[in-house]
């Protein structure tokens, strides 16, 4: 077998079983076949020769000038893949809508207000992106446990990078006034914000009330960030909302590593507006 038909055989096995997988229909012989063709000790020998020769002689450059449009194609062929792998099983979700409803998130809160009666419950919120405040306070009025608590982080002085056509600065909002002593607003960029939070409510994070982690930072930054440094309190059953999940190169690329580099199984349990807000129940 000639060199170049191995790499056209290496190449088309490892682009097949990852469509596979992800496809969620595994045929374990198959798998079997293509890791026999892709783990071949000629095959590998094949590989690192290839990788350090591009390393020498760095061919790939030429692909340089496009490397934002192949990494947006390759998260958007898995947030597509992902939907369609999911949308039967959430037994709440309005895929297809050809319109987007904003108002529609309301209908997921409520959704899960119900299914995991969260009215009475003592809860842990936590959104990250308060901005005017509004799914802020509609999370406070609908639970009545004063034992629960409630955060907002926010920088209050804008996005702190662009944001598809949202520029740096862009939706910046004053501190919402409110009177509930249950809530409290925690402004700046979060990376700076949170690891301070998380040594001073140690206790409350450890605590068994159920959190509820509101994603609504938009940024990918922020998303992956907060996630990754609230990982060690998530327990079952723990709650986390995305409020733009369908934005490729954001919210749903920092879901997608944060699961995956983490070993979180999050099942969705909740989706509305075409996967654009959608809730996961946490099960580590």
């Amino acid at each position: 077998m000639t060199i170049a038909r191995r790499v056209l055989i290496l190449i088309l096995s490892i682009r097949f079983k990852h469509l596979i997988l992800y496809s969620g229909s595994i045929d374990v012989e198959l798998l079997k076949y293509l890791d026999i063709l892709i783990f071949d000790p000629y095959m590998l020998r094949l590989i690192k020769f290839c990788k350090d020769a591009l390393i020498a002689f760095p061919l790939t450059l030429v692909l340089l000038p496009f490397e934002k449009f192949f990494g947006f194609v390759y998260y958007y062929n898995k947030l597509v893949l992902w939907i369609w792998k999911n949308k039967s099983k959430i037994e709440f979700c309005d895929f297809y809508s050809p319109f987007r409803n904003y108002n529609k998130r309301y209908n997921l809160y409520n959704q899960i207000l119900k299914k995991y009666n969260l009215h009475g419950q003592a809860i842990c919120y936590i959104e990250f992106g308060v901005a005017s405040g509004a799914s802020f306070k509609w999370w406070l009025e609908k639970n009545s446990n004063q034992d629960s608590r409630f955060f907002g982080f926010d920088t209050f002085e804008g996005l702190p990078e662009k944001w598809g056509s949202f520029g740096q600065g862009s939706m910046s909002f004053t501190i919402p006034e409110l009177s509930d002593n249950r809530a409290s607003f925690v402004p700046g960029l979060f990376q700076n914000t949170l690891t301070t939070f998380i040594n001073t409510h140690l206790l409350l994070l450890n605590s068994e009330s159920r959190k509820i982690i509101h994603m609504d930072a938009d940024l990918y930054s922020a998303t992956i960030f907060s996630l990754s440094q609230l990982y060690p309190f998530l327990k079952e059953g723990d709650l986390i909302l995305y409020d733009e999940f369908n934005v490729a190169m954001h919210e749903f690329k920092a879901h997608d590593e944060f699961t995956r580099n983490f070993y979180i199984r999050a099942e969705p349990v909740a989706a509305v507006n075409n996967f654009y807000q959608v809730c996961f129940e946490v099960h580590k």
